[in-house]
């Protein structure tokens, strides 16, 4: 369940490009390319499927991920928001519930 969000998600963040961004730009890139390499190690450090879900469900509403979700959308760059519902799809085949 980590790697599809981090695929998905999280690597088209970190493979994005600086060249032929305003500066404002370059700096909201890097901001959140270090807070997506952050999300990364999170994701991976999870014991879980059942916990990869519970932190996913999380994310779609924290104050922090909404501004991070901001940023994102403003440089056309994808948001957990927009494989949520893959990413539910796939917890509910496998079995995999939010509930502890």
């Amino acid at each position: 369940m980590a790697e599809f969000v981090i695929s998905k998600a999280f690597n088209p963040v970190m493979r994005a490009k600086r060249d032929g961004k305003s500066e404002a730009d370059r700096k909201a890139l890097e901001h959140v390319q270090q807070a997506t390499k952050a999300e990364i190690e999170r994701y991976r450090n999870y014991d879980s499927a059942q916990q990869v879900v519970i932190n996913f469900k999380r994310d779609l509403s924290s104050d922090a991920a909404k501004k991070v979700h901001s940023q994102l959308r403003r440089l056309h760059l994808p948001t957990i928001e927009d494989i949520r519902d893959d990413f539910e799809d796939k917890a509910r085949k496998l079995g995999v519930k939010a509930s502890s």
